[in-house]
């Protein structure tokens, strides 16, 4: 009976598609077809694959004109899976890299790019992506949407400090936080056209650590400020409320979309270095149970958080990490920064004892590694995370301990051993 596999080479305005049976011994033979990407061309070509009896589906990840494609076929492609013996992969779609169906220089175009997925998919040549249910694809839509609104935020505030450094107003070294409330209403004030430094410096809090002679002294220019620095600094405001406006928004559409699975993101948000807002990101990516991840070491290497082998000839010539998904090897990497400053824990004494062999970079790799795995553990089995960071020092102090009368004993010599009174209130 025919297994028939298409290969799909994806560009903006149009799509080259192949079908082959792949049961077929001897030459391939593809059926050829170009379809566009709007969406009544996209229903006919899911409508053309079962009219075609295709089984499995593979196209190439191209920037983002594949989503369409996945999205459409996913939704409305059913395979026929008649046959009992298809196996596991029958009415599969499948993403492949780009890379790994690279062509040789001057051999590379639209229908043998697509011919040449299907052969490399059969011969287990590609290199797939994985891609979560339409659910999964929507939180990951929102959470890195916050996280570019996030950046852009930090961004207009260094273009604030740039401008209040050309308006010669030196808030910024005076305050904790340049867009925190007691500098927020400094500006305001400036912008609307308040020119006594007085009066604008009594705007800020009195918890400020700055005097007020200080805070006269930084604001004195906007005695005789040009009009349009004012209607300058009125529109990075008026920006920096919409930016904080639509981040609020996001937060309440993102608590409404994971709060079935508010447990997980409680758990891992109890993680040191972790927060709510890390862990709704985690479960984005990789979904709130990782069930798509059958041990903490396929999660590990998905992440790009493990060491790298580049052998050759018997020499591994680098162990630098493998690339893999840049948004879960930021959070994995920031958490670690702040989980080794966290007093206490156990990611605390992990990092003292490694940053004097390995440096503070390999260090935090080796952190966001161990975080890693335990993102899977509390994911995976449902458990929840337990600080035992003074313990296990203490524990591993008594075995050094031990470990050291045995090699005196076996040297010949009468040890005792004797607690000291702190070690024992300890």
């Amino acid at each position: 009976m025919p297994y028939r596999i298409a290969g799909v080479d994806v560009h903006k305005k149009m799509l080259a598609v192949v079908v082959a049976d792949v049961e077929v011994e001897g030459e391939w033979r593809f059926d050829r077809r170009q379809f566009g990407t709007t969406p009544s061309q996209l229903r006919a070509l899911a409508e053309w694959f079962v009219e075609r009896e295709v089984e499995e589906v593979v196209m190439e990840s191209t920037a983002q004109y594949w989503r369409p494609v996945w999205d459409t076929l996913e939704r409305v492609w059913q395979p026929a899976r008649r046959r009992a013996e298809a196996g596991p992969m029958a009415g599969a779609l499948h993403l492949a890299q780009a890379q790994s169906n690279n062509a040789p220089h001057g051999r590379k175009k639209d229908f043998p790019d697509a011919e040449r997925l299907v052969k490399r998919l059969v011969a287990r040549e590609l290199t797939l992506s994985f891609v979560p249910d339409a659910t999964q694809r929507l939180w990951r839509t929102v959470t890195r949407r916050k996280y570019q609104v996030t950046c852009n935020r930090v961004q207009l505030q260094n273009r604030l400090e740039c401008l209040l450094e050309e308006m010669h107003i030196k808030v910024s070294s005076l305050v904790a936080d340049l867009i925190g409330p007691s500098a927020r209403r400094m500006l305001h004030a400036v912008a609307s056209g308040e020119t006594d430094p007085a009066t604008v410096a009594a705007l800020g809090s009195p918890r400020l650590r700055a005097t007020p002679e200080q805070l006269r002294d930084a604001l004195g220019p906007c005695a005789d400020l040009n009009r349009v620095y004012r209607r300058l600094l009125a529109m990075i405001l008026d920006e920096l409320d919409v930016i904080e406006t639509h981040i609020q928004a996001l937060d309440e559409e993102l608590a409404g979309l994971l709060r079935v699975h508010q447990d997980a993101v409680q758990r891992l948000a109890a993680v040191p270095g972790l927060g709510v807002d890390s862990a709704q990101q985690i479960i984005a990516e990789v979904g709130p149970t990782a069930t798509t991840f059958p041990t903490a070491k396929r999660m590990a290497s998905w992440v790009g958080a493990c060491p790298g082998h580049d052998e050759s000839a018997g020499i591994n010539h680098s162990h630098r990490s493998p690339s893999g998904n840049r948004q879960m090897r930021r959070l994995l990497n920031q958490a670690a920064n702040a989980a080794a400053k966290t007093k206490g824990s156990v990611f605390e004494s992990v990092y003292r004892r490694l940053v004097i062999r390995l440096g503070h970079k390999q260090t935090i790799g080796a952190i966001a590694h161990r975080l890693c795995r335990l993102v899977w553990k509390i994911l995976h089995d449902g458990v929840t995370y337990e600080e035992r960071g003074p313990a296990v020092t203490r524990a591993r102090a008594q075995r050094r301990a031990a470990k050291m009368v045995r090699e005196l004993r076996s040297l010949g010599y009468r040890v005792e051993r004797e607690l000291s009174p702190a070690s024992a209130s300890a």
